[in-house]
């Protein structure tokens, strides 16, 4: 990892774009934009109306001339034109005046573990449309470890698990690289579909689009625990009548109907740590899980880790940017590499 960070202190800017959010980091500015990664058009002028937080709460309430659009979908750019105009208009002339002024402008991205070539070649592009003469990649797991302060360069384990909106990552690095990794395609969005799913054929209820996160409306308190509330009041649209309609749905049904996919999560972490070696597994027994990413703030859902690994498990000062603060301190020049002294002959 030495090379690498060497290469991205020279980069100017970094983005992390996600299936939910995207975020862009400037090289002495900070966070400049955190944005859900929406755009909304008008498809007789091919014209952006808007992006963003405002682009989102169009939703689902947009005449048939305007269309809303996802660029990015589970961390893989699947629009560059549109990922392009988006990113445009999230960093604003002020920025983007700062950033043409810089000579050889170099950027840095996160990509997902798995990321196949086509998909690194689609988030290159993507800022090169915006000026960027050189790009580097960056693993979304060693960004988003060394963004919550994990200590990625040393000669022991840590597990970092990225909660994202489309799939969860769990890596175990060591030395500054990944020594094992998995991916489960099971996400934020997977949870709440589930829930929407469950409301719908139980008690004939649809949620709006725009409502509150599902989970966290049907699981407020201790959330996946089985101390939390017994039941809880959700507001939605009669699927027969088409009416508003209020209803009290049972939380230990709801636990019941995610449970098989955060099980898959558990068998994620039981397949990443038995390719890890012994020594390795000795640390995490003290060390635990750190969780980052937008969906760790499910409620309960450390604590249901927790019990089922028997390891500590803990959640992120401010789990939904460590991706791309980690980047920001690298382009910063905030992580020292490992200087190995080897013994004088």
């Amino acid at each position: 990892m030495t090379d690498s960070l060497e290469q991205l202190r020279r980069c100017h800017f970094a983005v992390d774009l996600g299936a939910a959010r995207t975020r862009v980091y400037v090289k002495g500015a900070g966070l400049v934009v955190d944005q859900p990664s929406v755009a909304a058009i008008n498809t007789k002028t091919g014209a952006l109306i808007a992006v963003g937080e405002f682009a989102e709460k169009m939703t689902g309430r947009t005449p048939d001339y305007i269309r809303v659009v996802r660029p990015v979908s589970g961390g893989t750019v699947v629009d560059i034109e549109m990922a392009q105009r988006m990113l445009r208009q999230l960093l604003g002339d002020k920025v983007r005046r700062t950033l043409r002024r810089k000579p050889r402008l170099r950027a840095a991205a996160c990509t997902p573990h798995d990321a196949d070539p086509l998909a690194q070649r689609a988030a290159i592009e993507t800022l090169v449309g915006l000026g960027a003469r050189r790009v580097e990649l960056v693993d979304t797991l060693i960004a988003a470890a060394v963004g919550c302060g994990l200590p990625v360069e040393q000669p022991e384990a840590t597990m970092v698990m990225v909660c994202g909106a489309a799939a969860t990552q769990l890596a175990v690095l060591s030395l500054g690289s990944i020594v094992t990794a998995g991916r489960v395609p099971v996400g934020g969005e997977a949870v709440d579909h589930a829930i929407v799913q469950h409301l719908r054929h139980q008690h004939e209820l649809m949620l709006p689009s725009q409502a509150v996160r599902p989970l966290q409306l049907a699981l407020s308190g201790n959330g996946l625990t089985p101390h939390g509330p017994a039941s809880t009041e959700i507001h939605g649209r009669d699927v027969a009548t088409g009416l508003a309609r209020s209803v009290q749905v049972d939380t230990a049904a709801v636990r019941d109907a995610i449970q098989t996919l955060l099980t898959a999560v558990l068998d994620g972490i039981g397949k990443v740590l038995r390719a890890c070696p012994p020594d390795l597994v000795a640390d995490l027994a003290d060390r635990g899980i750190m969780m980052v990413g937008g969906s760790a703030l499910l409620p309960g859902l450390d604590q249901m880790l927790r019990q089922a690994t028997g390891m500590p498990v803990h959640i992120a000062e401010r789990p939904d940017v460590c991706a791309v603060q980690g980047l920001g301190y690298m382009l910063e020049g905030k992580i020292e590499p490992l200087i190995l002294n080897p013994l004088a002959s």
